[in-house]
């Protein structure tokens, strides 16, 4: 192979330029797992795709998801980026595309479903490939060391800071207010000392948002991961599912479904609009389901050989 040919599309909006931008390699056979890494690093998204085979011939494609340091189990955009550039074909690898997709990934199966209008896919819904897990609590100062924020600003009568994953975990923290959340600020030397005193690993990913006291399902919000090379993302539809499924397991209801929507890469300005609906029953939450628009940016190939 000499040379792959790619997509961008921005997801998690109808505005170009808008949204978080995806780069999707929609049939990456014959690309090796080190190749894979050196174009997700090339591209410096937040993340990027590769589109193989199923393993599963029942199923519709095996997706890997690449960051621009390493591969990762699920993310959220990138599979409602891929599933809008999948949607465009009239074919995945000889089979006819249908209005469902299933993709094998790291996480396990996940499941989408297209949106068109007038014919055309526009959007898609995914389907969180894990129940929600809650972990650790985290100590206020590791927030605000890693945000550049003043502990006071971390809102607690809710929850406290927390790891929460429905296939990629995520730290998560609610703030005082809008403003507070536009001051936070990545620090990486709080983050090093993060990943290493609290995870243990290389990583760690921070989620913050805003609740209104009048639209408290309305969440506006910001992800950092400097560790990862994304000083911050646009969109992050895994963080904002696992935070989503954790706020409704918190309600007294034993049984409901919410939908919740959240605005994030607003101070970036590339706004993003994640839509989501969590379902809840017996006390425990059994689905999460994310949606989005993407619009088509850029198409093109790499050169892999001269």
């Amino acid at each position: 192979m000499k040379s792959l040919p790619y997509i961008t599309v921005d997801v998690f909006t109808s505005t170009r330029f808008e949204g978080n931008p995806l780069a999707v390699m929609s049939d990456a056979r014959g690309v090796g797992d080190a190749a894979m890494q050196k174009i997700a690093a090339e591209f410096g998204y937040s993340e990027v795709t590769f589109v193989l085979p199923p393993e599963n011939p029942q199923n519709s494609a095996r997706v890997r998801i690449f960051t621009p340091t390493m591969e990762i189990p699920f993310a959220g955009h990138p599979n409602v980026g891929t599933a809008y550039v999948l949607g465009q074909q009239s074919e995945i690898f000889g089979r006819p595309i249908g209005e469902t997709l299933r993709f094998e990934e790291k996480a396990g199966l996940v499941e989408v479903a297209l949106q068109r209008r007038e014919g055309q896919v526009t959007a898609a819904t995914i389907r969180a490939p894990r129940p929600l897990e809650i972990e650790d609590t985290i100590a206020d100062a590791v927030i605000a060391g890693c945000a550049s924020i003043d502990p006071a600003s971390i809102r607690k009568d809710t929850h406290v800071p927390v790891f929460v994953s429905v296939g990629l975990k995520f730290a998560v923290s609610e703030l005082e207010s809008l403003e507070a959340l536009a001051a936070a600020s990545p620090n990486i030397n709080g983050f090093q000392a993060a990943a290493k005193s609290v995870t243990g690993s290389h990583d760690f990913s921070l989620f913050l948002y805003v609740r209104p006291a009048a639209t408290p399902w309305k969440i506006r919000a910001r992800m950092f991961a400097p560790l990862d090379n994304v000083i911050e993302d646009p969109a992050t539809g895994s963080a904002s599912a696992a935070l989503s499924a954790y706020l409704v397991s918190l309600l007294p209801e034993a049984d409901i479904s919410r939908h919740v929507t959240i605005e994030q890469g607003v101070e970036m300005g590339r706004r993003s609009v994640i839509e989501l609906d969590v379902v809840k029953k017996a006390g425990a939450v059994t689905d999460v389901t994310i949606s989005g628009s993407c619009v088509p940016v850029m198409k093109g190939e790499i050169i892999l050989q001269d």
